[in-house]
């Protein structure tokens, strides 16, 4: 199976959360799945995102997390990648965050790659994590929600993905904020008409509020991925 790469149309939209449940879900399917996070900001130390995939994973903190493979870059300063590692006298080197995933890669069938921020937030000064994933080539997930701006953070995430031909295996749609109903559902309906005219599949995974995560069809996501 591919690395997957789990993004976000902006910071705090779950992409951690739907990183972990899906980690779980493929565990109890008897898949061997690790998770990685690019770079991690605000931490001064273990990574709190990595922390949280494990908590929801039922693991502890893994060998492969000692080694730093799981996360190559983690920051004190939170803010931006580039920033983070600029106040650190560090600079993230997109070589360093490969040669981890290639290692993940042989020890596992699954490593899903949680993605730092929105798809153009800056690794380096001349570096996007769009431009990142591009040049690796992973299918990716995008996760948004029914929230405020999300329908215009999603569909410009859309519009660059194709400008850009990066392959989309579908959205996860994070019912993490109260939304009244109309809003849930004509956003829903917008989105999928979105990824139809942009040429993606029409995959859509909704994702229940806690404590109902457990009702995720995460099997349609899987098999775009295929």
């Amino acid at each position: 199976m591919p690395t997957l790469c789990l993004c976000g149309i902006d910071t705090g939209i779950g992409k951690s959360m739907v990183t972990g449940l899906l980690a779980r879900h493929l565990i109890e399917q008897g898949q061997q799945v690790i998770t990685q996070k690019l770079v991690q900001t605000g931490c001064p130390e273990r990574p709190e995102d990595i922390l949280l995939h494990r908590r929801l994973m039922e693991c502890g903190w893994l060998e492969e997390d000692e080694e730093e493979l799981t996360c190559p870059y983690c920051f004190s300063f939170a803010g931006s990648p580039h920033l983070a590692a600029r106040l650190a006298d560090s600079k993230i080197d997109p070589a360093r965050i490969s040669r981890a995933t290639r290692t993940l890669e042989q020890r596992f069938e699954w490593v899903l790659l949680e993605g730092a921020g929105g798809l153009l937030v800056p690794l380096q000064e001349e570096l996007t994590l769009l431009d990142y994933l591009a040049a690796e080539g992973y299918p990716l997930v995008l996760v948004t929600s029914p929230r405020l701006g999300s329908i215009n953070h999603t569909l410009l995430s859309l519009e660059i993905l194709r400008a850009r031909q990066l392959r989309l295996a579908g959205l996860v749609y994070n019912l993490f904020h109260e939304a009244p109903n109309e809003i849930i559902q004509d956003t829903l309906r917008l989105f999928s008409r979105a990824l139809q005219q942009y040429g993606f599949p029409d995959t859509i995974v909704v994702l229940p509020a806690w404590p109902h995560h457990h009702r995720v069809d995460w099997q349609r996501l899987i098999a775009a991925c295929a």
